[in-house]
């Protein structure tokens, strides 16, 4: 069977190579590699996510799923006297968005990785931001909007990115059911961003 994004250990051979990226006025250089999702260029989904997400100078973020890192390192550009923490399950993921954070001297970021929620629990965040895995499975997206919630401060806010064809109506019906202010804050060629605040 072959490797899913997110493999905890991707066996796919490495391929590595580096393209340069401008998300919200920075400029980025991202190294990306084989067994990691969307490596030739920043996906639609995540692109609309980082023109939409909405975070303050000071904020605590949590980028859930960050593969090789573009929405929390722009967040961390956004967020540059709060702090931005990142994981993903894919070890190959975490290794090249640390690097990525390095080629970027993007300092005030922590980079993990992590089953879901399992290397951050009893933290507290203000902003979480995903493009959720998909291919994982339905329990496991909503796992990340449920577990999420216990991780928000008060007034704090879960940012969605989903496709309509990927499941974006059960998805809001599933954020719906947790928080209690849930908007469509974007939508673009199929594309939903969701707010849900706590």
């Amino acid at each position: 069977m072959a490797d899913h994004y997110y493999t905890q250990k991707p066996g796919a051979a490495h391929d590595e190579r580096i393209f340069d990226f401008v998300l919200r006025d920075h400029e980025f250089r991202f190294m990306t590699d084989a067994g990691v999702f969307s490596r030739d260029r920043v996906d639609f989904g995540s692109l609309l996510l980082i023109e939409t997400m909405q975070i303050s100078q000071t904020a605590r973020v949590l980028d859930v799923g960050c593969g090789y890192g573009p929405i929390g390192l722009c967040a961390a550009k956004l967020a540059n006297q709060g702090h931005v923490t990142m994981i993903d399950v894919n070890e190959r993921a975490v290794g090249l968005a640390r690097g990525n954070a390095e080629r970027n001297q993007i300092k005030n970021v922590e980079i993990l990785q992590s089953d879901i929620y399992e290397a951050v629990k009893g933290r507290v965040f203000d902003v979480i931001l995903t493009n959720p895995p998909i291919r994982a499975g339905k329990e496991t997206v909503h796992r990340i909007f449920t577990e999420g919630h216990e991780l928000l401060s008060e007034g704090g806010e879960m940012w969605v990115v989903i496709q309509k064809k990927q499941g974006a109506p059960s998805a809001l019906k599933k954020l719906q059911e947790i928080y209690q202010d849930v908007e469509e804050v974007e939508r673009s060629k199929g594309y939903f961003i969701f707010r849900a605040r706590k």
